[in-house]
C-alpha cells in the first residue's frame, strides 16, 4: 500500500544556495505560497469520486489510497469520511473503519450510508446488538433500502430473534423481488426453527430466482438427505460443491449464517461416501 500523503506548505527559499553567511541575529524568512483551501477541497472531492469508481469495480486498495488523500484534502466532508470508513471496512480494518465512520456521523448525524456502514462494522465485530441499533437508525432515515433490511435480518438472526429476522428479510425481498439472499436466509431461519418443509420451499424459491446459486442447492441437498432422500440429495449436493468448493467447509458455512442444526445436518451429509469422496478431491 502507498503511504498516506500529507499536505505540506510549499516553501520557496530565496538565496539558500551559494549565499554568503548571514549576519548574526538575522534570519532568512521563507516565502510561503498561499494555499487555496477551497481548491484543495474540490480536489479532495474529485479523488473521492475516483475512489468510489474504483470501489465499484472491487479495486479496494487503490480506492482506499485515494480516499485517504481525499480525507486530508477535505477533512470536514462527511461524505468523504463515510466513503473512507466504508473502504476500511472492505479491507478488513474494522477498528479504523468505526473510528472514521464515527467522525463522519458527528458531522452528519442522519446520513444513512454512514449509519448502515456502522451497522456492518459492528456486525463484523460480532457486536450484533449494536449492529442492529445502527441499522435501525439508518432505516429510520432511509426506509427503502433492501440491503439494510437484509443486514438487519442477519443481525436479528445472530441474536436468535427469529421472527424479527424473517420480518426484515421479507421487507428486503418485497423491495427487490429479484434479490435472492433474503429468501435464502428465511430458509436458514426456518430450518433452525424445525420447519423443514417451509425451509425447503424458500430454497426452491431462491433457486427459481437464481438457478446456479450453490448455497440454496446445498441447503436443499442437506434437507433432502435429512428426510432420507439419498439419490436426489447427493446429486444436488455434488452440483453445489462443484459450483463452489468453499461450501464444503463447515466454517465457511457458519460464516454465511448456517445455524447449529443445519450445520449438524450438513456434517452428516458430508459423511455420505459419495460426498466424502468428492470433498477429498476439492
Amino acid at each position: 500500500m502507498l503511504k498516506q500523503t500529507s499536505i505540506i506548505s510549499l516553501l520557496a527559499v530565496v538565496g539558500l544556495l551559494g549565499a554568503t553567511p548571514a549576519v548574526q541575529a538575522q534570519a532568512l524568512l521563507p516565502y510561503v505560497l498561499p494555499l487555496n483551501y477551497e481548491s484543495l477541497e474540490e480536489q479532495g472531492l474529485l479523488l473521492a469520486q475516483e475512489a468510489l469508481q474504483l470501489a465499484q469495480f472491487q479495486q479496494y486498495e487503490p480506492a482506499l489510497e485515494r480516499a485517504q488523500l481525499a480525507s486530508q484534502l477535505a477533512p470536514e466532508s462527511p461524505e468523504v469520511l463515510s466513503l473512507l470508513g466504508s473502504l476500511y471496512l472492505q479491507t478488513g480494518e474494522t477498528d479504523q473503519a468505526i473510528a472514521i465512520l464515527q467522525r463522519a456521523r458527528r458531522l452528519a448525524p442522519r446520513e444513512p450510508s454512514t449509519l448502515f456502514s456502522l451497522g456492518s462494522a459492528f456486525f463484523q465485530q460480532e457486536e450484533y446488538l449494536q449492529a442492529a441499533e445502527w441499522l435501525e437508525a439508518g432505516l429510520e432515515v432511509s426506509p427503502e433500502n433492501a440491503g439494510a433490511y437484509f443486514d438487519l435480518g442477519n443481525a436479528y438472526f445472530k441474536l436468535q430473534r427469529y421472527s424479527d429476522a424473517i420480518a426484515q428479510y421479507d421487507r428486503a425481498a418485497k423491495l427487490e423481488p429479484e434479490f435472492w439472499p433474503p429468501i435464502n436466509n428465511i430458509g436458514l431461519v426456518l430450518f433452525e426453527q424445525g420447519k423443514l418443509a417451509a425451509a425447503m420451499d424458500k430454497w426452491q424459491q431462491t433457486l427459481a430466482l437464481s438457478p446456479d446459486e450453490p448455497e440454496p442447492k446445498l441447503a436443499m441437498a442437506v434437507a433432502l438427505y435429512a428426510q432420507g432422500d439419498r439419490t436426489e440429495s447427493v446429486r444436488l449436493g455434488i452440483e453445489a460443491l462443484e459450483l463452489d468448493s468453499r461450501y464444503g467447509d463447515l466454517e465457511f458455512l457458519e460464516e454465511n449464517l448456517w445455524g447449529t442444526d443445519l450445520l449438524a445436518a450438513t456434517e452428516s451429509f458430508f459423511a455420505a461416501p459419495t460426498v466424502r469422496a468428492l470433498l477429498a478431491q476439492l
